[in-house]
């Protein structure tokens, strides 16, 4: 086969799988940033050109501020966590060469294999104010003082919502950072080793180096994983509140398309949203942009 037949073999081989990208995913997303420029209920033929008063009302719309402080909130403490603990449990289960480590890679991958609607749902029960198994257990210890209604007040219900999102996705990437420390050779931890370097120096001038460029992507991955999926767990364990505390930016914008009536400005929500992902993507490419270490 010569390099032009090859070269239309591919072409109409992606063709198909492009044309349904195109008519399901492109189509859809550009007419979302088109719709942001009208006045539309979605639920009639009438739609009126407005231009940038979506834009200007979103602006001026206090509750999207407050949406957007608690996605921040989410997107720096969530990460962070997730990402330590994966970290530390991935570097536990292969240097520590525990004998059980097949039994603690299942045990910690298991809560990614429940659909996120199920994990809200279940964690929903546990922080139940009346029989939930959490204020059950603080009031058998005693701890009558830290029991709360934690998904109906304020100052519990952001971090209530971490620990699910925490949970499902602490297994996931642990497994990557397993397999990433896997594909260093063991000599240069045995080097490390005569040379007397603690086993804090090795994770942080040997194994964090050497998988730089996955925890990079990972990173990437995850802050827009949780700038967009956080959605379900907020729709379903609190829809936003109590009082809109925990309402995000993807949730007002389904209560304003869906609830209130106003896809136009739900749309103009979309394209914000959208633009905050991009600039996360690009400052969080531009901070971690160091050159991964090679062996």
């Amino acid at each position: 086969m010569n390099t032009k037949s090859r070269q239309w073999f591919l072409v109409f081989c992606t063709l198909p799988a492009l044309i349904i990208f195109s008519i399901f995913a492109l189509y859809p997303f550009f007419q979302a940033i088109v719709m942001a420029f009208y006045d539309w209920s979605g639920m009639s033929d009438e739609v009126t050109f407005i231009g940038l008063k979506n834009f200007e009302t979103l602006i001026h719309d206090p509750k999207v501020w407050t949406a957007l402080t608690n996605n921040v909130f989410l997107l720096l403490v969530v990460p962070t966590i997730t990402m330590g603990f994966s970290l530390l449990f991935a570097v536990l289960l292969t240097r520590r060469k525990l004998r059980e480590t097949t039994f603690y890679r299942t045990i910690f991958f298991f809560p990614n294999v429940l659909a996120i609607v199920v994990i809200s749902i279940l964690w929903s029960f546990i922080y139940h104010p009346t029989f939930g198994i959490l204020n059950s257990f603080l009031e058998a210890a005693g701890l009558n003082s830290w029991i709360h209604a934690w998904l109906g007040e304020k100052s519990t219900v952001l971090w209530a919502l971490i620990f699910p999102m925490v949970w499902q996705a602490i297994g996931y990437y642990m497994i990557i950072y397993i397999a990433a420390i896997q594909g260093i050779p063991n000599d240069i931890y045995e080097a490390a080793v005569i040379d007397g370097a603690s086993e804090w120096k090795q994770f942080t001038h040997m194994t964090v180096p050497l998988i730089w460029g996955i925890l990079r992507i990972t990173i990437i991955f995850f802050f827009i994983q949780v700038f967009n999926q956080s959605f379900v767990y907020i729709q379903v364990m609190t829809d936003g509140g109590p009082d809109g505390s925990s309402e995000i930016l993807m949730t007002y914008m389904y209560k304003q398309a869906f609830q209130n009536g106003n896809f136009g400005y739900a749309m103009a929500v979309g394209v914000f949203m959208l633009f905050i992902s991009l600039t996360l993507s690009f400052i969080s490419d531009r901070l971690m942009g160091r050159d991964a270490v090679e062996y």
